[in-house]
């Protein structure tokens, strides 16, 4: 006998990097009252990993719930960019709706595309936000018109494209169902959740059914695993069969049990089918295992995610300065950090190498392995990854590769140029919209490798003023030929020591220098970018020899201009297949592969001999 549960509404909210999704969470928060009337509430409160504080993105999914005039609505907020689409592929099977919020001036974009098609392959319940209506230059209904086209793009039923429509200011915390004119505050967005969103409907009275979906970890509680509950109920005390990934069956004590209630987790006796629980104690929980009745053991299936896109090697730093400013600097810590992050990211794939000392990475894109680079760098490892590289797959007997939805926003002016070099990168445009404002969008198909290092291209080119945008579109036939190497060569330093003025004043006609006067440099490492194709040895080491004739212009201070910072993305677009980026708590360096000029001599040799 299935219940309809009328008393709890659960949703997804999916959005386009900075479309104002967060914001907008924070005003349906701090409306429904669950902060007291002195409560300091911080902008952005979902945000709470200091990278997404940051980068102002949302990395890891998570889950809030609160009351509206008797109803629990539970809200998960998810990533808006597709590398990490891991997080909202499993979202997606705790919720009956989704929150589509859309930017009124620049409409949809790929990740909106993206994370749009996961929520129709699951037939969820759709309801649209045009946020931002108060912006200057927005445009809703024009806006309107391209979701409908990206609805009827999907595939999405006739169900689907009745969706209600929501006009909001998530800054305001305002919203309306009309364009031209906005309410006092969010009551009609609950309203159209509470209307359209469906009811779960739920066996409650069935054997347990709870699978995981989401974890997190608490130094008291152990690994916590989230998820909702399909049948049945839970209740604290009882004791409950896991049913794990390879079949196996362990039996597990439920000694707490957490809702939620706002931000926090609140502890309950017991929760039934339709409602979302944090279950804390379960040590060897992973996601997409099933919590069950014991005497009634059926796993949910399993969840199926996506494949990765991008690999790199993660090997042990063994630079001349290895050791110096990181805690965990072994391949044993590296092994088991990169574990720990298996079990949390199911998007992630770590393969052993023979040697034990690297280890073969990969992910959904750049930006998926190097926030998790960042993390732990800020841990305190020490490591060095090589050039990310895509991954080919074999279909049907043909070698493909994948290739990206690209949107590109620029003044019409930087037009020329930039189509000139994404056709070097063998894309192909699939669209051009001219605004009539002096700003052009451009919609390409490019394989992957063809966008591995284009970014910093692309905002020299467009002197910053261009915003690109790419989400993954599938798989082609490997096209063939060398796409989007590196043209401009290195400078690479011949000695160990401390970069020095007058020898940083001696190179830099040669190119774009990486390091300040007093950084300690090694032999092998790069130093800067040379002007020319080929890699150049330079000593900026030296320093000036002193003699015992005064100069006129001994007392004139010295000018050099300054260097280019490098990020960490920048480093792993911006290096070649024999260089490595060093990534220390303290530091990123680029360097290398063979350290001595010999060796690397030795090692081009060989490789134009198999050419």
């Amino acid at each position: 006998m299935l219940t309809t549960r009328e008393d709890i509404r659960n949703i997804a909210i999916i959005a386009h990097v900075d479309h104002g999704k967060t914001t907008l969470v924070d005003k349906l928060l701090i409306q429904s009252g669950i902060f007291r009337q002195n409560e300091q509430v911080e902008e952005r409160v979902l945000d709470s990993n200091d990278l997404e504080r940051e980068r102002g993105i949302t990395i890891l999914a998570k889950t809030t719930a609160v009351q509206y005039q008797g109803h629990t609505i539970n809200i998960l907020d998810t990533p808006g960019h597709s590398d990490f689409g891991g997080e909202v592929e499993r979202i997606m099977r705790m919720v009956d709706g989704v929150l589509l919020v859309v930017d009124s001036f620049e409409g949809c974009m790929p990740q909106t595309r993206f994370v749009l098609k996961k929520a129709l392959e699951q037939n969820l319940t759709p309801i649209l936000v045009v946020n931002k209506i108060d912006r200057e230059n927005a445009r809703p209904l024009e806006v309107v018109d391209e979701v409908y086209d990206l609805f009827i793009d999907l595939g999405a039923n006739e169900d689907q494209l009745e969706f209600p429509i929501i006009y909001a200011s998530g800054l305001k915390g305002t919203a309306s169902t009309e364009p031209d004119k906005q309410g006092q505050d969010m009551k009609p967005l609950f309203e159209a959740i509470i209307r359209h969103i469906p009811v779960p409907q739920v066996d409650l009275n069935g054997p347990l059914q709870l699978q995981v979906t989401m974890l997190d970890y608490n130094d008291y509680l152990g690994r916590i695993g989230i998820g909702r509950i399909t049948r049945g109920t839970i209740k604290r005390g009882q004791t409950y069969a896991q049913i794990k990934r390879d079949g196996s069956v362990k039996q597990v004590r439920i000694a707490k049990l957490f809702g939620f209630l706002g931000l926090k987790r609140v502890e309950i006796e017991e929760a039934s089918a339709g409602e979302i629980v944090a279950v804390p104690g379960l040590d060897e929980i992973n996601v997409g295992e099933t919590v069950t009745d014991p005497e009634v053991q059926e796993a949910l299936p399993l969840l199926t995610i996506d494949e990765p896109t991008l690999k790199m090697t993660f090997m042990i730093n063994n630079s001349p300065f290895a050791g110096r400013e990181g805690k965990f600097i072994t391949s044993r810590k590296l092994r088991e950090r990169l574990m720990a992050a298996l079990e949390t990211d199911v998007s992630l794939r770590v393969e052993e190498t023979e040697t034990g000392e690297s280890f073969i990475v990969s992910g959904r894109g750049e930006l998926h392995l190097s926030i998790l680079i960042e993390t732990m760098r800020r841990e305190g490892y020490e490591l060095q990854v090589s050039k990310p590289e895509v991954i080919v797959r074999e279909i049907d007997g043909v070698k493909c590769e994948p290739v990206e939805h690209l949107v590109i926003d620029l003044p019409e002016e930087f037009q020329g140029v930039v189509m000139e070099s994404l056709g070097m990168r063998k894309g192909v445009m699939t669209n051009m919209v001219n605004n009539g404002y002096g700003m052009v969008r451009l919609e390409y198909r490019i394989p992957s490798r063809g966008l591995i290092g284009y970014r910093t291209e692309f905002l020299t080119q467009t002197r910053g003023y261009g915003i690109m945008n790419h989400s993954f579109d599938g798989y082609q036939p490997v096209v063939s030929g060398e796409i989007g190497r590196r043209q401009a060569g290195v400078l690479v330093s011949m000695e160990n020591g401390v970069a020095t003025t007058y020898g940083l004043m001696s190179v830099e006609d040669r190119g774009v220098m990486f390091v300040h006067p007093g950084d300690e440099i090694y032999e092998g490492m790069i130093v800067g970018e040379h002007n020319r194709s080929n890699d150049l040895v330079v000593n900026i080491c030296k320093t000036k020899h002193v003699t015992n004739i005064r100069s006129s212009t001994k007392e004139e201070t010295t000018k050099l201009k300054a260097p280019r910072e490098i990020t960490l993305e920048e480093a792993l677009e911006y290096i070649d297949d024999d260089e490595y980026v060093e990534i220390t708590p303290k530091s990123i360096r680029l360097r290398k592969r063979f350290l001595k000029k010999s060796e690397r001599d030795k090692y081009e040799k060989q490789k134009n001999a198999l050419v």
